[in-house]
C-alpha cells in the first residue's frame, strides 16, 4: 500500500506509536510495527523525526540533569536503628477519616 497523503501517514504514525496500544514504543519498535503494515517513500524518515519529536516520550526520557557520581562503598550499621533515613511523601489522594493526602516514610538502614 503506497501512501502519499500527509494526514493518512500522521494517522498511522500516531496509531503505530501514540495509541494506547502501541505504548509510545522506541524508535526501532515503531519502525518494525509501521513495518508490518504500511509502506510509502522515505517512511523510516518520517518515522524517525516522529518519534524525536513526540513531546510525552522527551519528557519521559529526558535526562535530570544530574551527574551520578562515582560508586562508594557505604559502611553497614552496627546496630538497628543507628542509620535512619525518612522523608515525607506528599500530595497523595485524600483518604481516611480525616483526609490524609501525605505519609512520612521511615527507612532503617
Amino acid at each position: 500500500m503506497a501512501l502519499t497523503e500527509r494526514t493518512l501517514i500522521n494517522t498511522i504514525l500516531h496509531e503505530c506509536h501514540d495509541n494506547v496500544a502501541a505504548g509510545h514504543l522506541s524508535e526501532n519498535r515503531t519502525l518494525e510495527k509501521v513495518k508490518t503494515c504500511s509502506w510509502w517513500p522515505n517512511w523510516k524518515k518520517d518515522v524517525s523525526e516522529y518519534c524525536q519529536t513526540c513531546d510525552r516520550c522527551k519528557k519521559a526520557n529526558r535526562a535530570t540533569g544530574t551527574k551520578s557520581g562515582m560508586m562508594i562503598q557505604i559502611q553497614e550499621p552496627k546496630s538497628p536503628w543507628e542509620i535512619v533515613h525518612m522523608d515525607w511523601v506528599t500530595a497523595l489522594p485524600q483518604g481516611g477519616d480525616r483526609s490524609y493526602n501525605a505519609c512520612l516514610v521511615l527507612v532503617d538502614r
